[in-house]
């Protein structure tokens, strides 16, 4: 019975959603093992990629209350309108990074809904979404310096 339970979540599982977050996150780890930067900045990265999934699997009632919170004065509405201006500019700039952020987002977002549809919490497909996302990075950097 044990087994029968386990190979049904073990099912469950979108594992090709799951595939795409290692293989965008793989090529993420590549590029910035190719650019040879510090400790500090691949600890600063995998800090926003666990942010950001963690906003991703939050529930959605929750982020309107924090939006709510932060569009609660006009001088608050401005500087985000400013704020997001400035990163539109980045975008246009940078279109191919943007593009590789891009392809990050969207495949953490499928795994997400392919998570909600399949019945999971958010926190196990927090767990394994990162867990998935954090080792794919580390094969990037890790296939980076052996080839």
């Amino acid at each position: 019975m044990t087994k029968l339970l386990s190979m049904s979540i073990f099912k469950q599982i979108p594992w090709l959603s799951l595939t795409l977050v290692f293989l965008s996150y793989c090529a993420l780890g590549w590029m910035i093992s190719e650019t040879e930067t510090p400790g500090w900045v691949w600890i600063l990265l995998i800090s926003g990629i666990v942010l950001l999934l963690a906003s991703l699997t939050t529930p959605w009632s929750k982020i309107t209350v924090y939006y709510s919170t932060l569009l609660q004065s006009k001088l608050r509405s401005f500087l985000i309108t400013i704020f997001a201006a400035f990163l539109f500019f980045l975008m246009l700039a940078w279109f191919r990074i943007f593009l590789d952020t891009l392809l990050i987002l969207s495949a953490t977002i499928l795994a997400k809904i392919d998570f909600q549809t399949s019945g999971y919490n958010a926190g196990a497909s927090f767990f394994l979404t990162s867990s998935f996302a954090l080792s794919g990075l580390g094969v990037g950097a890790w296939l980076h310096r052996l080839v």
